[in-house]
């Protein structure tokens, strides 16, 4: 029988980028030689076909909502 072993992974760094476009990274697709970083948008889009083929997906899009929420917070304490 084959175990899977999820390898611990750090946070993405906002000078992690998206390979496809450059923009800030949110998913990290680890393959078997090595990884590739996406923005939240594409990481939805290849979501399916990276699924087929990548070790682990570390989705981290999640951080997105709780900014956009913090930032909406703050305007509203500033009223």
């Amino acid at each position: 029988m084959t175990t899977a072993v999820l390898t611990p992974t750090e946070p993405l760094k906002a000078s992690d980028r998206c390979d496809r476009c450059g923009a800030a990274a949110y998913v990290r697709v680890v393959l078997g030689g090595g990884e590739l970083l996406f923005c939240a948008h594409h990481g939805k889009k290849y979501q399916e076909s990276l699924s087929k083929v990548a070790i682990e997906i570390h989705d981290f899009s999640d951080k997105l909502t709780q900014a956009e929420t913090k930032t909406v917070a703050a305007a509203e304490d500033e009223h």
